[in-house]
């Protein structure tokens, strides 16, 4: 096994539509299978049961824990398992690193862990008090409180609408940053749900979810690194080769789904399902995590 990891933490994350991924990716014994977004190896463990007793897993996750935790869990496949750590939009660097042209099936689950969320020290999440950080990769790139702080007022509504759809974006931004300096998560929700009519306060969904769903997406550069991974790996598909994406918010469906649409227009691409397929009803019961899951197919025509 081929490995980059450091620390270790009891990472866990309970993986959204293991059977559809797997129904639908339908990796046969030998196949080369890509994770790029390999988290704690729930996915990748179970699509190794299927492509047992040769099949050849490359996971890829940029976040040190992640990588950390998957090498503990995969350790016993050995030379089976290949774990990198790189962004998704790297998966064609990290495919030519290891002399592989061409894989017979990718998965990308864009949802962020329960782990990521529950550590408060990352900043991911409101409902724990943490510095306001926001990094999968805590060792690069700039903080939420960075991005509040660098960005002026129009340029930070901008943002808090393009990747949150906040209809109260401006109030928020402003609310931000007459603030000065935000230290914790505590500190910006209250801010911002202050910011917020209270007749919008009183909503399904917490005031800051939207906000705090904007910085991470932009602190992580998600839809950048999306938009990347979706041009280069239909690329990297053998013939016959399938991919599934799994997200789990509008933003990131309607660029898979645009993505996957004018691949098809290509003769050597086709949609094995058009339509996007959700968790069944009793895994929405049992992980109601799953309820806001897109699961979308697209796949390389063998020759």
């Amino acid at each position: 096994m081929t490995v980059d990891a450091c620390g270790a933490s009891a990472f866990f994350h309970q993986p959204v539509m293991v059977e559809e991924v797997v129904e639908w990716l339908a990796p046969g014994p030998g196949s080369i299978i890509v994770d790029v977004t390999l988290g704690g190896a729930g996915h990748a463990e179970r699509l190794l049961a299927e492509t047992a007793p040769e099949g050849r897993l490359i996971g890829i996750d940029r976040d040190p824990e992640a990588i950390a935790a998957a090498t503990r869990r995969l350790q016993e496949q050995g030379d089976r398992v290949t774990i990198v750590r790189a962004r998704m939009s790297e998966l064609g660097h990290v495919l030519d690193d290891q002399g592989i042209t061409a894989v017979d099936r990718v998965l990308a689950d864009l949802g962020v862990s329960s782990f990521q969320l529950d550590q408060a020290q990352r900043g991911l999440s409101f409902r724990q008090e943490g510095p306001l950080d926001m990094r999968m990769n805590p060792e690069e790139g700039e903080t939420a409180r960075e991005l509040i702080a660098r960005l002026d007022d129009e340029e930070l509504a901008n943002l808090i609408y393009a990747y949150g759809e906040e209809r109260y974006s401006r109030r928020i931004a402003r609310a931000l940053k007459a603030a000065g300096s935000i230290a914790t998560t505590a500190e910006a929700a209250r801010i911002i749900e202050r910011a917020v009519p209270p007749p919008a306060r009183r909503g399904r969904i917490h005031p800051a979810t939207r906000t705090f769903q904007a910085l991470r997406i932009a602190v992580n550069e998600e839809l950048v690194e999306l938009e990347r991974f979706l041009q280069v790996a239909p690329e990297r598909l053998g013939p016959g080769g399938r991919m599934v994406v799994i997200s789990y918010h509008s933003l990131e469906d309607r660029m898979v789904k645009r993505a996957f649409r004018a691949r098809a227009q290509e003769e050597e691409y086709t949609l094995p399902v058009r339509r996007v397929v959700r968790a069944s009803p009793q895994e929405v019961e049992t992980n109601p995590r799953s309820r806001s899951a897109c699961l979308r197919v697209i796949e390389r025509r063998a020759e």
